[in-house]
């Protein structure tokens, strides 16, 4: 039975009718199906929600003059707190009974992201409207799609606190799997719920013989961790040895590039990848088109979107954004142009700064490419180094070298009166880190202007330094960052940087000892 021959409930497949052309009014109809929601709730009462609905053709901007932007600390220290005391109608109608635990890739405390069932049925259609693209849009063969699908991602097991429940978000949506989907889900419930990461693993290692697995989904750090296993549990050449069907990779939350060299090597035939942009705060986009450069904003669904200019005039230098910043609307934004998402969500998000920055690859189809956080950036003395030209640089680097580069982490340290790019890279193949190093820094002068520049003056050296892979993977056991959907942060900084040397500079004392 083919996934794409259930009857889907009613809710649904109304709600999967064909878009509006126009992302302006299917962003003007969200905005304004979220403020009537809201507006009799606390935040939405303190902010004029009627007032603003008062003004139709201009809702939007109405919106944007009376409501401020929120970071997380803001909104939580405002308005969030309440929730997790048990108040209703606070930022959102009625109890938020689900909180997704984030803490990003920097943050020490956990982060607590309300979640609702209004927000987690727009994940749902949106997921639901990827996979009708498959069929149109993608070269995926018929008899994968009706095989199952292996999701590796958080523990259904979700921690229990006074009226709510909270975890990861991949753990509180398997946890909520429509019961038409349940027959295609692997690793099925008993295993989801599983808490410790390292068993999770080792059972679905054992299973794996007793599934037909079409689809993987998840980060591609853990995926790859996962298939390595079954490989040598099996003494496989090749995952496709044992899932001779398996013909898509659904991956999200970090650029596949820096993966793709060492995750091919497990296959015994090429993999379809498509691209999602599935935050805790809800689903973003996904990549359409199979030769798409970005992924499709979902614009019609729980979310209104704003674009802030990634510059100083709306971020200081630690990446925090300003007071009034200024922010555009879908219809107002420039290909090309770096820009910090702003979000308004059902499930009490209002301006929102989720942390990433995005750039347009077509405006037209709203297809956006993700190029980093806003605090994971390196800009030392005006270098500007983006994730996106260390990915590139990274991807382009391993090909040169023949070598897999899965994990990389950079940070910026002194050097003398100047300062220097300190690089650490994953690696289990040969490679010379002088070597590396060099074609690292060539590249990024070739990538990134500001860099050339600053390497002749303040920027006066780069370091590399190449370790096992297995070293990243521990320091994010140490840190509690286990699981589908934790990745290594890209840009180490504060106490974060602190405690990585503090844990290489343990391993070496160890070995010397």
């Amino acid at each position: 039975m083919a996934i794409f021959d259930i009857q889907l409930p009613k809710s649904i497949s109304k709600a999967l009718r064909l878009p509006q052309k126009s992302p302006r009014r299917q962003q003007q109809r969200v905005l304004k199906k979220l403020l009537k929601k809201a507006r009799f709730t606390e935040f939405g009462q303190k902010y004029l929600f009627d007032q603003v609905l008062l003004n139709n053709r201009q809702v939007a901007k109405k919106f944007q003059e009376l409501v401020p932007v929120f970071d997380y600390n803001k909104i939580y220290n405002e308005w969030w707190y309440k929730t997790l005391k048990g108040q209703s109608n606070v930022c959102w109608p009625g109890m938020i009974k689900y909180y997704a635990l984030s803490s990003g890739t920097s943050e020490a405390a956990s982060k607590y992201i309300p979640i609702t069932n209004d927000l987690l049925r727009g994940n749902r259609i949106t997921m639901i409207r990827h996979l009708l693209t498959l069929r149109t849009y993608h070269d995926i063969p018929v008899k994968s799609i009706g095989k199952s699908w292996l999701m590796i991602g958080g523990s259904t097991d979700l921690q229990k606190g006074p009226g709510y429940y909270a975890g990861d978000l991949s753990g509180i949506s398997a946890r909520k799997v429509p019961f038409w989907f349940s027959p295609f889900y692997k690793p099925g419930k008993k295993i989801a719920r599983t808490k410790d990461w390292d068993k999770k693993i080792e059972m679905v290692v054992k299973q794996a013989p007793n599934w037909d697995i079409g689809f993987i989904v998840g980060v591609p750090a853990w995926i790859q961790l996962c298939m390595e296993k079954i490989i040598r549990k099996y003494n496989l050449r090749n995952i496709h040895e044992m899932w001779p069907n398996l013909a898509f990779f659904v991956h999200g939350g970090v650029s596949i590039e820096p993966y793709r060299k060492g995750f091919e090597k497990l296959l015994g035939k090429p993999l379809t990848y498509i691209e999602t942009y599935l935050a805790s705060e809800g689903f973003i986009a996904y990549q359409e088109r199979q030769n798409a450069r970005g992924m499709r904003l979902s614009t019609g669904q729980q979310i209104f979107f704003e674009f802030v200019p990634f510059d100083n005039k709306n971020f200081d230098s630690e990446g925090n954004i300003v007071a009034k910043p200024q922010a555009f609307l879908i219809d107002e934004v420039e290909e090309g142009k770096d820009y910090a998402l702003l979000i308004s969500t059902s499930a009490g998000a209002w301006r929102y700064l989720i942390g990433d920055t995005i750039r347009f690859t077509d405006k037209e189809n709203c297809e956006i490419v993700i190029t980093g956080r806003t605090k994971h950036y390196l800009s030392l003395v005006g270098e500007h180094l983006s994730v996106e030209n260390m990915n590139k640089a990274i991807q382009m680097v391993s090909e040169e070298l023949n070598i897999s580069i899965p994990e990389f982490t950079v940070a910026g340290i002194p050097h003398g009166l100047f300062f220097a790019h300190q690089w650490y890279l994953a690696s289990n193949d040969q490679a010379d880190p002088e070597l590396v190093k060099i074609r690292i820094d060539e590249r990024l002068r070739e990538l990134n202007d500001d860099y050339a520049v600053e390497r002749g003056n303040a920027l006066k050296e780069i370091y590399v330094k190449i370790l096992p892979g297995e070293k990243f993977m521990e320091f994010m056991k140490i840190k509690g960052k286990v699981g589908g959907q934790h990745k290594f942060p890209r840009v180490l900084k504060g106490k974060m940087l602190r405690d990585w040397q503090q844990f290489l500079e343990s391993d070496l004392v160890e070995k010397l000892g």
